[in-house]
This record gives C-alpha cells, sequence and structure tokens, in this order.
C-alpha cells in the first residue's frame, strides 16, 4: 500500500481534469495503489475570514459539494467528480479522501450542523462541531455514506482525537455494514492513544507522526549539526518504536512528508534531498506499515516558495517546482541532473515497498547483535533484513553526515526465523559502505 497524496489544487491547472492517463500511468510507475485527493469538499473561501487567498480545505463549507473551481464547468462539478473516481478506478488505484469531523467553516449553517461558537486553536476561520446535540451523529454518518455510496473506497479523517471516540466507533461500524471493504485512516498523535484507535475504534490506520517521523526527524536533526547524540536522537530509537507498538505496527501509516509537515529539503528540515535517502529506506522499507508519498517529494520539492517549509495548503499558486513535476510527467520538460537522480533512486525504494517483500516478508532488525562491531555506530547507523519467498536483503542506513563502512554480523538465528536451508544457519558477516545520509541494500 503506497499512498500519493495529491492536494488536487495545484495539480496541472488544479482541475479534476488534470489528473489525467499521464498522470496515473507516472503513479503507476512509482508503485502508489491509493491516492489520497486532498481538498475535494467544498471548503469557505473569498470570505473575510478565510486564510490565505483560496482559504483552508479544512474548512469545510458543504460536505455535499466540491469545490467549484476545480470543475472545468462548475455546474457540473460533482459529474465531474464522478468521473475522476471513475477514472482512478480504471486505472486500477484505490480513491481516497478527507473527512473532517471536528471542525466547519466559521459560516457554516448551525441548521445543518450543530455547532459551537468557538473554534479550537488558531483555526479561527471554522467553528467545532458539537456532537452532544441531537442528530449531530446520524448526519455525520449520512456526509460518509454519501460520498462512499459515489465510489469513494477510503477517508483520511482528520483530527479524530478532537471529536469523541464512541462517534468515530459507531461510525465506521455504520459505514461498514454497508461498505465492508471502506478504509478509514486517522489523523492521530498522542501515541499513548495508538492502541486505542486501532483496536477499540477500529481505523485501519494511523499516522505514526509521534513515533517513527518523529524519531526519524530528530536523528537527522542531531547529524546534521554534528552535536553530541542524545539518547532521545539514537537510530536506537528506531527500533524502540518498532519493539513498543508490537501487533499494531502494521496499522500505522509512516510518512516523510505531508501538508502539515515541513518540505524535507527545506532549511526547516533536512536541508537538502543529499540527506533524505537513510530517513527514506526506513520509513519505506522497515516494517509493514504502508508508506506515503506527499507530491512533489520525489524530485525533491523543497518548498522554496513559502517562509516555513511548507508548500501552502491556503493560496492559490503557481508552485514552479510542482508546475516542473506536471509537465515532466506529460512529457513537456524534463527534469535536471540531480531531480533525475533523486527520482531514478526514490522511485527504486518505493517500488521496492509495494511488493511482497514488503507487504508480505519479515523484516529482521540487525542492530542489536553489531554492537561492538568494526566501524558499526550504534547511535547513528540502523541495518535490518528483509526477507519473501527465498530471497533476503540487508539495508544498511548511514544517518551520519560522513561515509559509513561496517561488518555486520547476520546471525544463525535470522537464517532459522525465514526458513531458509540448514546449511545456511551459521553466522555470516558482511562489509558494507554508505555515504552520508545514504543507505545500501545488498542481496544475501
Amino acid at each position: 500500500m503506497i499512498i500519493y497524496q495529491m492536494l488536487l489544487r495545484l495539480w496541472g491547472e488544479g482541475k479534476f481534469s488534470s489528473v489525467d492517463k499521464a498522470t496515473f500511468e507516472y503513479l503507476r510507475q512509482l508503485g502508489v495503489s491509493h491516492i489520497w485527493y486532498t481538498g475535494i469538499p467544498r471548503h469557505a473561501s473569498g470570505k473575510d475570514f478565510v486564510k490565505g487567498t483560496a482559504g483552508s480545505p479544512y474548512a469545510i463549507s458543504d460536505y455535499y459539494d466540491v469545490n467549484p473551481y476545480m470543475a472545468d464547468n462548475e455546474d457540473d462539478r460533482l459529474n465531474e467528480l464522478k468521473s475522476l473516481i471513475s477514472r482512478t478506478h480504471a486505472e486500477g488505484f484505490k480513491f481516497l479522501m478527507d473527512f473532517v469531523p471536528n471542525h466547519v467553516a466559521k459560516d457554516y449553517d448551525p441548521q445543518s450542523i450543530p455547532i459551537y461558537d468557538w473554534c479550537d486553536y488558531d483555526w479561527t476561520d471554522t467553528r467545532k462541531i458539537n456532537y452532544e446535540a441531537p442528530l449531530t451523529w446520524e448526519k455525520m454518518r449520512d456526509i460518509v455514506r454519501f460520498w462512499a455510496t459515489m465510489g469513494v473506497d477510503g477517508f483520511r479523517c482528520d483530527m479524530v482525537e478532537m471529536v469523541p471516540p464512541e462517534f468515530m466507533k459507531w461510525l465506521i461500524s455504520e459505514v461498514r455494514k454497508e461498505y465492508p471493504g471502506i478504509c478509514f485512516i486517522a489523523e492521530v498523535y498522542r501515541k499513548e492513544d495508538y492502541r486505542k484507535y486501532v483496536c477499540d475504534v477500529d481505523f485501519d490506520y494511523l499516522y505514526d507522526k509521534s513515533g517513527l517521523y518523529d524519531i526519524l526527524r530528530n536523528i537527522v536533526s542531531a547529524n546534521l549539526s554534528d552535536s553530541w547524540i542524545e539518547p532521545w536522537q539514537s537510530t536506537k530509537n528506531i527500533t524502540w518504536n518498532w519493539q513498543s507498538l508490537g501487533d499494531i505496527q502494521s496499522h500505522m501509516l509512516n510518512f516523510l512528508e505531508n501538508h502539515d509537515e515541513q518540505r524535507f529539503p527545506s532549511a526547516e528540515f533536512g536541508r537538502s534531498i543529499d540527506n533524505e535517502f537513510a530517513p527514506l529506506a526506513v520509513s519505506a522499507m522497515f516494517n509493514r506499515a504502508p508508506f506515503m508519498i506527499y507530491f512533489g517529494q520525489e524530485i525533491g520539492v523543497d518548498a522554496s516558495e513559502s517562509d516555513n517549509g511548507r508548500t501552502s495548503i491556503f493560496d492559490f499558486a503557481k508552485v514552479e517546482s510542482l508546475s516542473h513535476l506536471y509537465g515532466f510527467v506529460h512529457s513537456s520538460e524534463v527534469l535536471t541532473d540531480k531531480e533525475k537522480e533523486f527520482f531514478s533512486k526514490f522511485g527504486d525504494l518505493t517500488r521496492l515497498a509495494s511488493s511482497k517483500l514488503k507487504s508480505e516478508g519479515m523484516v529482521y532488525d540487525l542492530c542489536y547483535c553489531n554492537e561492538g562491531r568494526r566501524g558499526f555506530d550504534m547511535d547513528r547507523y540502523f541495518t535490518f533484513l528483509r526477507h519473501f519467498d527465498k530471497k533476503t536483503k540487508l539495508f544498511f542506513c548511514n544517518f551520519s553526515s560522513s561515509p559509513a563502512e561496517a561488518d555486520i554480523m547476520i546471525p544463525e538465528h535470522a537464517f532459522r526465523l525465514f526458513g531458509m536451508a540448514q546449511e545456511s544457519c551459521i553466522d555470516r558477516f558482511e562489509t558494507v559502505s554508505a555515504g552520508a545520509f545514504d543507505y545500501t541494500v545488498i542481496d544475501i
């Protein structure tokens, strides 16, 4: 499961029709299986309270409508959306969209959805939904059913920790009575609540933002500054996070970028695409969790047009780097040599992450048995095995700002766990190397 998050407003001309056959073919080459079309439900725009020139996609003004500016013919916009859903399915992809259960636009009709006269945080363009009012639960359920009936395969549910978990559990159960295969992904940040949202509320997947994402970001930050590695900045935490999640690990959603987070190559995060591959290899290949790509990440879009490292979700904008990507997808522009090299290596990883090696294979963390081995730095390196169908690959990820070389021991236990031939069941050693912030993968 590889999700491609696309802020539709910034893809091509920002129209439903901009997602065409060339787009689908391009995403197929990246190994994508699900497309998360961000910003489809109609949001407040052109009002004095909206943020930016366009308004936030999460300030919903009509749950049953789509944004007119995304249609070639505004009066036919729902049919144009239906056409996009049909095209997505015909090309073999699943269609994901947002469900925003916590708040609506400031000017939303309170007769339609009961709301409070206040907002959370600094979301001044919104008002909070009242779940204690009669019929709120049923009204919100009917909204999700409306989109499911149209063919939507799954929902990325915004800020679910701010709505009653009892409601979300009931909603998911109700919708699955009619659509048993529908997928629900939760934006959740309190790691101590992960298990509740998987096991009790019954979400399919959760953002692992407070786990793997934050850990990888801390590791990258420490090594970019060449500072002393504090315990919370060590690669040991990758193992700790994996072990702590245990049987719910496969319900996580891994990522290095999304619309809320800073672009990796931005000055506020990883500074350069040259520093991305070690964290990318871990996020995409270590464990069975799905991986998410944020559009433009695959060529190193750095949000240089913004002042905070994020591609704005609030503006009508012509982002030059994203226009360049759209041109590349449609064979009207070429990548720079650096973009081409990054894109090729990025695609190698995502295609591997979409294979059975990731989805059905086994993983073996090698770090515990390599402490003290020649050249192996327990705080800056991370190494693991992936095995499927008699094929085993060793990944060595170097998070340091210097090239690395180390002797890696693969214990007999790993071969026995993988069910490999008896004669293979001896400790084995491999000398591996990787550039700064890079990774190496070799066949065993």
